[in-house]
């Protein structure tokens, strides 16, 4: 009885241990299981549907930009007035005298201006988060025929003061300068560069050539202000004799570019390196548009509002040496960050073809079509095309008492990509949308269609994205049903 009972406890012990084991090794597989489920799912699909962890761009701070325009302003009278004042009577009354100091005077204000017009670019974060990448190009296009304009008028000038002082030929001259005169083949050579620039610039030309042309010769602005920095330093009439005003110019100088290259080269390298982001996943949108959803990490440090835009740069052999903006098309959700792309050029028809793992830089975030812009406590939201990721991306960080109104327009229903993710952002919000599909006559989106879908468009804030053409005549049809220009906002995809 006894070796009976013995027996059956063994028995028992053993099957518990080997329940026990079966059961620990179904927990195994099933976590095996769901991880291999979860892996084969599209990153996305789980993790853009719940709310990502909340840290958006800093608020806009005008005052630094009021300040910094004051002292921009100052900084042009202070040149202006050293060059007037390093002139004596006598110097004017020379052979060849005015035209001298005006060629001087018109060197050092357009050099100054071509600094203001390079700092311009180089992505200041308080100055972006007022003015926006928009505003910021708009001034510098603004700007720049200025400091073209008035350093062609010094060469000019230059030359004839010194060939009638020299009593000599222009040309003769001008030989005489560039070939015995130190560093002014240098300057020469930068002041050509500055007007290849420009040329390439003018929009009738800018249309007709690649963005990745145009970039690289706008690179050249900066080799041809490094030039011409020797040559203004010691022949400039403000400087021999005054180490003082030297001084100050070669700081200003030297501030300039270390703006340049902190802003511009060392903030987006120290953030690649924190956020070492990768390509995870390339996921088909639509006709022609996919998602790019990198994963990387410390994504909660990443300070984006929803329609900001980065510079991307995709480590690939032949991608790498570019950077081009795109849209986030979703608050970041750590790890993951994602940007939604239509290819319309070689640059975004090749992100279709990204592994997953190639490493990407990414430059930003930039933008202010942002809540940061709310005037009013509601919302119209307005796209076209791909102008749909900036503002998914947007709705999504407004809050819910914006009620907001979205109208998406789009000549075919493929084109409306991004559209069951907008459509579930707008029904949490107690908002309404509307899809215009077809003909731009048989889905209009004009004055009368606009009030009939919103009729109370004249106390809302508008946003409006999309191709340039339609972002302007939008606008322009906002301001005409009575929303004033401080409501209106919108992000143009141009170059």
């Amino acid at each position: 009885m006894f070796s009976y009972e013995r027996s059956t406890n063994r028995v028992q012990t053993a099957a518990t241990n080997a329940f026990m084991m079966l059961s620990r090794s179904a927990c195994i597989l099933i976590r095996v299981s769901t991880r291999q489920v979860a892996a084969a799912q599209p990153a996305a699909a789980a993790q853009y549907r719940r709310r990502p962890p909340r840290r958006g761009s800093p608020a806009p701070r005008p005052a630094l930009v009021r300040v910094s325009l004051v002292a921009a302003g100052a900084g042009l009278g202070a040149t202006t007035g050293l060059t007037i004042t390093a002139e004596s009577l006598a110097q004017l009354t020379a052979p060849g005298g005015l035209a001298t100091f005006a060629g001087s005077l018109t060197g050092m204000v357009g050099t100054y201006l071509a600094l203001l017009m390079i700092l311009l670019v180089s992505r200041i974060p308080f100055v972006e988060r007022v003015l926006g990448q928009d505003g910021l190009l708009r001034w510098h296009r603004r700007l720049a025929p200025w400091p073209i304009s008035l350093l062609v008028a010094h060469a000019v000038f230059i030359t004839a003061g010194y060939a009638q002082a020299a009593s000599a030929g222009p040309w003769h001259e001008l030989d005489t300068l560039i070939f015995s005169y130190p560093d002014v083949v240098a300057a020469t050579a930068g002041l050509a560069l500055m007007c290849l620039a420009g040329a390439v610039s003018v929009r009738a030309v800018r249309v007709r050539v690649r963005r990745e042309v145009w970039w690289t010769v706008h690179l050249y602005l900066y080799l041809a202000l490094a030039l011409s920095f020797a040559h203004v330093i010691v022949l400039g009439p403000s400087f021999v004799g005054h180490p003082l005003t030297r001084a100050a110019w070669s700081v200003a100088w030297a501030a300039t570019a270390g703006l340049v290259v902190a802003y511009r080269i060392g903030l987006p390298l120290l953030r690649s390196f924190r956020h070492q982001l990768r390509v995870a996943e390339v996921r088909q949108e639509g006709p022609g548009v996919v998602s790019v959803i990198m994963r990387g990490r410390h994504l909660d440090r990443l300070a984006a509002s929803g329609g900001q835009f980065l510079f991307w740069r995709f480590l690939t052999p032949q991608m790498w040496w570019q950077a081009h903006p795109y849209s986030l098309s979703a608050l970041p959700r750590p790890p993951y960050l994602r940007l939604t792309v239509k290819g319309v050029g070689d640059h975004s028809a090749a992100l279709a073809g990204l592994k997953p793992g190639t490493p990407v830089v990414a430059e930003g975030p930039y933008g202010t079509f942002t809540r940061h812009a709310r005037r009013r406590p509601r919302a119209l939201l307005i796209a076209a095309g791909i102008g749909v990721t900036a503002v998914r991306a947007l709705l999504e960080d407004l809050p819910r008492s914006a009620r907001p109104v979205v109208v998406l327009r789009a000549a075919r229903p493929e084109d409306l990509v991004l559209g069951a993710e907008i459509a579930d952002l707008v029904k949490r919000r107690d908002g309404r949308l509307h899809e215009l599909v077809g003909s731009r006559q048989s889905a209009a989106l004009d004055e009368r269609s606009l009030l009939r879908l919103v009729p109370d468009i004249g106390d809302r804030d508008v946003y409006v994205c999309g191709p340039e053409g339609f972002v302007a005549y939008m606008t322009e049809t906002a301001r005409f049903l009575g929303v004033p220009d401080e409501a209106i906002h919108h992000e143009a995809f141009a170059l």
